[in-house]
């Protein structure tokens, strides 16, 4: 008895199955995928009305001398470097001598804790002098744990008091990185937290006549930033691979936290900007 009542439990089953997930034979509806493919053939989220990028990511390599290169084309690409306060000394003259065209300085941060106290890195203004002094395009970025709109648009103001009297040809860039620390204050936000923080950074670097990018790995590009509201923003890349998989358009990519840079001791992070930023040039008074 156990026996027929099974079979006839798998035929409703099947019955029921087909009919509720079949879609009718004269619907006109297609199957719109959420995601898009990756060179590598990943799937990753699909975000709408983002520019995807049009360079070839296996025409990147590195040169003899170990910094990335793309194909035989007259593809602009500056080198560059960011540092903060953790690279200790710095001989800028050596740096400038080892191909290296700008450097993204961190001009400060805020804390992890519940006060979240913004505090200038303690070699900004020393690197900002010497960067400058050997002839290097110079710009900043910021290291956010802000949790609100209100909070992100503080360290924006924070940022720009910094800065008067710095000539700045390249970015200011808004940092916000995953922490691994359950009692960080960022833990808890949202994608949409996470974004709105973001946008109300860079309105208020745009208000100011900057030119203010959104610095991400795959991971938070991905999942954690809602892009078609950043858009209108530049997008700085963070992917420590022979070449770039991130499927949207960047226009800076760091490319290895290892590399390695005549003047600094110890490893530094290198990277590539697609654009000459220095032909917008900004003095903020």
């Amino acid at each position: 008895m156990k026996k027929y009542f099974c079979i006839i439990l798998i035929v409703i089953l099947i019955f029921c199955g087909c009919s509720f997930f079949e879609l009718p034979e004269n619907t006109t509806e297609e199957y719109i995928s959420p995601y898009v493919t990756d060179v590598n053939g990943n799937l990753v989220p699909k975000h709408e009305d983002v520019e995807e990028s049009v360079l070839d990511p296996l025409l990147f390599s590195l040169d003899e001398n170990g910094r990335m290169v793309y194909g035989n084309s007259e593809q602009l690409l500056l080198t560059g470097i960011d540092v903060s306060v953790f690279q200790g000394d710095i001989d800028w003259n050596q740096v400038a001598k080892d191909g290296i065209d700008f450097v993204m300085l961190r001009v400060g941060f805020r804390g992890y804790g519940t006060k979240g106290i913004m505090q200038i890195d303690e070699k900004f203004y020393e690197n900002c002098k010497g960067a400058d002094a050997a002839g290097l395009k110079v710009g900043v970025y910021f290291y956010s744990q802000a949790i609100n709109e209100e909070e992100a648009r503080e360290e924006a103001r924070f940022v720009l008091e910094a800065i008067k009297g710095i000539k700045l040809q390249f970015p200011i860039a808004y940092d916000w990185e995953y922490v691994d620390n359950a009692e960080a204050r960022t833990a808890n936000m949202t994608s949409s937290e996470i974004t709105a923080c973001a946008k109300a950074f860079c309105e208020e670097i745009k208000a100011a006549g900057h030119t203010a990018i959104i610095y991400f790995n795959c991971e938070i590009g991905y999942f954690e930033y809602e892009l078609a509201t950043l858009s209108q923003y530049d997008f700085w890349l963070a992917e420590y691979f022979e070449y770039p998989s991130f499927v949207y358009d960047y226009k800076m990519w760091q490319y290895t936290d290892s590399g390695t840079v005549k003047g600094i001791n110890g490893n530094v992070d290198i990277n590539i900007s697609l654009v000459d930023y220095s032909e917008h040039t900004v003095e903020y008074g």
